[in-house]
């Protein structure tokens, strides 16, 4: 919350907006923050990624973001920019022992394929584009349809036969958790797998 001081009381500093990095990559912040009155250090390994002060990795605000499996490691990203940039059919962002989040591209006129998975809940959400979702107890009967686009979710419960048809004039940027894993770690599918 700003003040007519020009800062920032210490109660809204949990997250400060700005930061300044010095020569021997040190962080400053603006806002003297209790906080983050000990930034970590810049890692050039990794020059998108910023260790917190935990060890853990996060995603910074206005940074590209390099979409890899980050699992079974700790991991904050800002899910709507990931899923928005990534332009593959399919890549695993963090894959766990119960969990599993990708995200997915599809192409205008493209479908994600007629599947069911067994014994994997899956949750997807739609964070640009539209498209129509089909559902059912068999491949030949999917009496479950409806059209779905930006901010909405679609719940697929194990054992269902499911698809995600793009029906509009852009490619559908989604992404997608499975519980338990259905994809191997580091899943990377460029295009859709035929």
């Amino acid at each position: 919350m700003y003040n007519g001081h020009k800062t920032y009381p210490y109660s809204y500093c949990v997250n400060p907006p700005m930061y300044n990095l010095d020569n021997g990559g040190n962080y400053h912040n603006f806002f003297n923050c209790p906080y983050y009155t000990t930034m970590p250090m810049y890692n050039p390994a990794f020059p998108m990624l910023f260790p917190n002060q935990w060890g853990h990795v996060q995603v910074e605000a206005g940074e590209p973001i390099r979409i890899k499996d980050y699992g079974p490691e700790p991991f904050v990203v800002n899910i709507e920019k990931a899923a928005e940039q990534n332009n593959t059919f399919r890549t695993a962002l963090w894959t766990g022992k119960h969990l599993q989040l990708t995200l997915m591209s599809i192409n205008v006129g493209e479908d994600i394929g007629l599947e069911m998975h067994p014994d994997v809940d899956q949750f997807i959400r739609i964070e640009e584009g539209q498209g129509l979702v089909k559902m059912g107890n068999s491949k030949d009967k999917l009496d479950f349809q409806t059209n779905v686009r930006e901010d909405y979710i679609i719940i697929i419960p194990a054992g269902k036969w499911h698809n995600l048809i793009n029906t509009g004039n852009k490619p559908i940027k989604l992404y997608s958790i499975y519980a338990p894993p259905e994809h191997p770690h580091g899943t990377v599918h460029v295009t859709k797998p035929r």
